[in-house]
């Protein structure tokens, strides 16, 4: 199946997702529900690794801002968080490459996947609070990967970090020169090619038993907090109203 906004290949049971909406990779609805079709496309296959990369100078510069606002935020949420409970439900590992900046929604891609690796000018953050949202994967996994403190630092203050910090929050697996990423990357992923996929998925499984249905559970109240309460507030849309029109927010509930 051809695609507009991703390219999607299979061999030897790796399963690849190229972002490919130049220059940043902004996800809006239409791409993200292509990276879903993929997704449930490679459910009928037998796969050892999904993996996602991206053209341009970014990974993902985040979620389309645009779409975020009014009626079309359920909508946005529902296609989102989709492609998360999509990568469970397929089940095998996942691999990110991140070939430069990885922000907002590209930045809970990228570290949604089990492994990372990343070229040493990649750069993470999650910068929504300071457009007057949060990022609700980043709430999920966070805190289960780096701990309490440093998810609250990061996920509060907006802070972009670079590569190397990333790696030793334990976000990214391994951090590479810009050159060698995609050599890096290939060498990453053989050291899965060569294993039997079902033990791979099962042994996924086992590694993750108990915290799937405890993340579906969270993600759910996350959803509605997101939803009906952040959403309902108004520096939320003056927030995301402030970036789309370029200026500073004035918040009103201090």
């Amino acid at each position: 199946m051809s695609f507009e906004h991703i390219r999607t290949d299979v061999t030897d049971g790796v399963a690849t997702i190229v972002l490919n909406r130049e220059p940043l990779n902004i996800l809006n609805i239409a791409m993200m529900e292509e990276i879903n079709t993929a997704l449930q496309d490679f459910m009928n296959q037998h796969l050892k690794v999904l993996v996602f990369r991206a053209e341009g100078k970014s990974f993902s510069g985040g979620v389309d801002v645009g779409e975020h606002m009014g009626d079309l935020a359920p909508k946005m949420i529902e296609a989102f968080h989709a492609m998360f409970r999509n990568m469970d439900k397929l089940g095998v590992p996942s691999i990110a490459v991140v070939n430069g900046a990885a922000l907002g929604g590209g930045c809970e891609l990228a570290v949604y996947c089990d492994m990372v690796i990343a070229s040493e000018k990649a750069k993470i953050g999650q910068p929504e609070i300071q457009v007057g949202v949060f990022p609700p994967i980043a709430a999920l996994v966070f805190p289960r990967i780096m701990g309490r403190k440093k998810a609250m630092e990061l996920i509060l203050s907006g802070d972009v970090i670079k590569a190397r910090e990333a790696k030793e929050l334990g976000l990214v697996n391994e951090v590479v020169a810009p050159e060698e990423l995609e050599e890096k990357a290939q060498q990453f992923i053989q050291k899965f090619t060569g294993l039997s996929g079902v033990v791979l998925k099962h042994t996924r499984q086992a590694i993750l038993t108990g915290i799937e249905d405890e993340q579906e559970r969270i993600l759910h109240k996350i959803e509605d907090l997101y939803l009906n309460k952040l959403m309902a507030t108004e520096d939320a849309m003056e927030g995301l109203d402030a970036f789309l029109n370029k200026r500073k927010p004035v918040w009103k509930e201090r």
